[in-house]
């Protein structure tokens, strides 16, 4: 499959639905009224994953504070996704999309270089939703390290 378009600021975010590290169902469009961060990481309890988690993580209070919900996206499966929850202390939806229908609805499955190989795989991707479902900030192949930091200054929040 070739890349699916990006999505732009201004464009409405696709809805979707599914499954969290709980069993339950999250739909997107039952956070209309509240700003989202959405944001796809490659696999549950990588290093990089887990720095990026754990920056959500340690920086959830004020995003909640500026009106944002964080929701992470992986192919994992939601018994992996909960023991990641568990040993990192994780207290936000991660949600599972095995077969990619959401990832690939964001474009954040496509090519990328790892290692100097190119490879087709999860592109690390970050959105921040308005309270109407339109993207405010589409950000592809982010870094791990230091991404919510780089988010807040998007965002004009306060670090």
């Amino acid at each position: 499959m070739a890349d699916a378009a990006r999505l732009q600021k201004g464009d409405t975010a696709p809805d979707f639905t599914l499954v969290d590290q709980d069993g339950n169902e999250v739909s997107l469009a039952s956070y209309r009224g509240r700003k989202v961060i959405l944001y796809f990481y490659p696999e549950a309890a990588t290093p990089g994953c887990t720095t990026e988690a754990c920056d959500f993580r340690d920086n959830l209070a004020s995003l909640k504070g500026e009106g944002y919900e964080v929701l992470g996206v992986s192919r994992d499966q939601p018994a992996k996704n909960k023991r990641f929850a568990e040993a990192e202390h994780l207290t936000f939806p991660l949600l599972s999309d095995p077969d990619r229908a959401v990832h690939e609805a964001y474009a954040a499955w496509g090519e990328k270089t790892m290692y100097g190989k190119t490879v087709t795989g999860v592109l690390r991707s970050t959105f921040a939703i308005d309270d109407e479902g339109r993207i405010e900030i589409a950000a592809y192949n982010v870094k791990a390290t230091g991404h919510v930091t780089s988010l807040r200054k998007k965002l004009g929040l306060a670090s």
